[in-house]
């Protein structure tokens, strides 16, 4: 009997850890953007949190602190080209991307250590740090529900955006030559 009570046990506290990470995952659904520049495949995966009723920015994602640049597990770019990012050199690879906000300008941190979690940012992620880059800030016209990270073609390159609430920053890219 008592073994039987144990297996229950176990058995209910399973099903609650799974129905705790997809009831986190539906919040902050797994999303991902793409293109392809050159014949290169450039792509995003991140956790797209929604504002459902919140302040986000200086609030929810405070200003001068490392964001983990949406939610739940890491951001991740993944490029099949060497490419130049706000004037940096980024070879073809998988990175984990981390932003700064601020109401001025955001800094993107491209990170070459994966697999992590979003946070928190660990003094020793900033050794495995290729670089930090400004990124331009706007406001939208209309509000951004859902955290959003897009790659569009621009010019020669692309320009990587990310939108939230009213929100947007930006930086440029291109194929390294």
């Amino acid at each position: 009997m008592r073994f039987g009570k144990q297996r229950l046990i176990v058995a209910f506290a399973a099903a609650a850890l799974a129905a705790t990470a997809l009831f986190a995952q539906q919040q902050s659904p797994r999303k991902s953007a793409e293109m392809v520049l050159n014949g290169k495949k450039i792509s995003v995966d991140y956790g797209s949190p929604s504002m459902r009723g919140r302040k986000i920015m200086g609030d929810l994602v405070p200003y001068g602190q490392v964001w983990r640049t949406g939610a739940n597990k890491a951001t991740h770019l993944t490029t099949e080209a060497d490419l130049v990012i706000g004037g940096v050199n980024v070879p073809k690879g998988t990175y984990t991307l981390f932003t700064v906000p601020n109401a001025s300008g955001w800094k993107l941190i491209i990170n070459k250590q994966t697999g992590q979690w979003g946070i928190p940012y660990k003094p020793e992620y900033e050794k495995e740090e290729l670089a930090r880059v400004d990124m331009k800030v706007s406001k939208l016209s209309a509000p951004v529900e859902a955290f959003t990270i897009s790659l569009d073609k621009a010019g020669a390159g692309g320009v990587l955006k990310m939108d939230w609430e009213n929100t947007s920053a930006s930086v440029n890219f291109t194929e390294k030559k």
